[in-house]
């Protein structure tokens, strides 16, 4: 690292790193005014080496010709302002590149700091990603997502939650999680920069299990116990926020208390159409015309929109109602919760909705739905082990055969391509058997 750095260069090779993430970021002047206000130029070149899986600090060291001790440095600095994620485990350190979400977006915004651009970077931030078609659609143009909408569990029908999985409810996510942390809301911290925030509580961003104890030893979230993180949650219940949590159904990082207006991912669905943004959960909201009185208070408390008012005659005279966009609809129960009347309800939804078992299956799934499993597959090269591939195998069978070739034609690999036909003609031939 001791070599003359070229700083545009730099900048322009980390941007190319970071798009290849399964949750891309599009070049453009206002990223490369972001990137330069985040990294370092030695930073910037260090970073765009180091892949999404953790690498340990020796094999970096090794890999990018730096002293430890001085790459141990630079990465906790890295660390501590949220632009590499770092962990230990069994003695030994490991790090990995945070891509924008989830991310160093946050990260910048979880919490407030003296002497940071943290303005300049809302402004940034606000025409990059708030405004920018390019961008929603670069991180949720596909079917599998960052987040998925977790259903209040006070909205469903009462003495039947028997459909509830465990992974399905906020409150079992946090009394049995390991490890609990609060920050701020990065969306409403971030709009509160621009002079746009809305008057919901800001210290309620749940950070858990692994997740919670990195953030914290980075200082960038604040330990709490679990009556704490349950006392949140029911705050942000109270103040009609919608909750999201990580999509996966083990070992949860994270459960987001989203309002409408400032929510990147609901913006997205909002403002850019992008209504897979956030999975839905496998609950949507029901309304009964009948029961309905014409309140709207539905209306105001759908954090994307999914509800409107119709009016017309109905037995003779004239009336307002509630209808639901079933596209629209996320199933978080927020509604239902606001209605005094008894006119809207939570049904399960017609298919159950996928989620994914781990974060490693998440994004291995986004990388095949995106065309970037490639990517993913050589940026990480160092850092996969037999059991990883044979689990990229394992939920490549899973996708349908032109999908499948399609995400491992960039690869060349003579062996994935002949394990992929040969897995789907083994499951052809069983389907015609039975």
């Amino acid at each position: 690292m001791g070599h003359v750095i070229n700083h545009p260069r730099a900048y322009r090779l980390l941007q190319e790193r970071l798009d290849r993430n399964v949750t891309g970021a599009p070049d453009s002047p206002v990223f490369q005014q972001i990137l330069r206000l985040l990294f370092r130029p030695a930073e910037a070149d260090l970073a765009r080496q180091l892949p999404t899986a953790f690498i340990s600090l020796r094999r970096l060291a090794h890999k990018v010709d730096m002293p430890l001790d001085a790459l141990s440095d630079t990465i906790t600095g890295m660390a501590e302002r949220g632009l590499v994620f770092d962990l230990e485990h069994n003695g030994k350190r490991y790090v990995s590149l945070a891509p924008v979400v989830i991310g160093f977006f946050e990260f910048t915004f979880m919490r407030t700091r003296e002497n940071y651009p943290t303005h300049e970077l809302a402004q940034l931030f606000e025409e990059y990603m708030f405004e920018n078609p390019e961008f929603a659609k670069a991180i949720f143009d596909g079917q599998t997502q960052i987040g998925r909408s977790l259903v209040r569990e006070e909205s469903l029908p009462a003495g039947d939650h028997t459909e509830v999985l465990d992974w399905e409810r906020a409150s079992h996510l946090v009394t049995t999680a390991k490890a609990h942390a609060v920050s701020l809301c990065a969306c409403r911290h971030h709009a509160s920069h621009l002079d746009r925030a809305c008057e919901r509580p800001q210290r309620t961003c749940l950070t858990l299990n692994g997740g919670a104890e990195m953030l914290a030893r980075q200082g960038i979230a604040e330990r709490i116990t679990v009556s704490e993180a349950m006392s949140i949650l029911e705050e942000s219940k109270a103040a009609g926020l919608a909750q999201t949590g990580d999509n996966v159904q083990r070992n949860v990082s994270y459960i987001c208390n989203c309002c409408g207006c400032c929510c990147g991912m609901m913006n997205a669905i909002r403002r850019f159409d992008q209504r897979n943004a956030i999975v839905t959960s496998n609950w949507i909201a029901a309304i009964d015309p009948d029961m309905c009185k014409g309140c709207g208070r539905c209306v105001k408390a759908c954090p994307v929109g999914a509800i409107s008012m119709a009016e017309g005659e109905k037995n003779g005279r004239k009336r307002k109602w509630a209808v639901r966009d079933p596209e629209l609809c996320l199933g978080c129960g927020v509604c239902v919760t606001k209605c005094k009347h008894g006119g809207l309800s939570m049904q399960t939804r017609a298919r159950r909705v996928y989620t994914p078992e781990s974060t490693f299956d998440r994004i291995v799934v986004m990388a095949i739905e995106r065309g970037k499993l490639g990517d993913l597959l050589m940026d990480n090269a160092e850092g996969l082990g037999p059991h990883a591939v044979a689990r990229v195998v394992q939920l490549l069978e899973k996708t349908p055969l032109p999908a499948a070739i399609n995400a491992i034609e960039p690869l060349h690999s003579a062996f994935l391509a002949t394990t992929l036909r040969g897995a789907h003609l083994m499951a052809g031939q069983s389907a015609q058997l039975v």
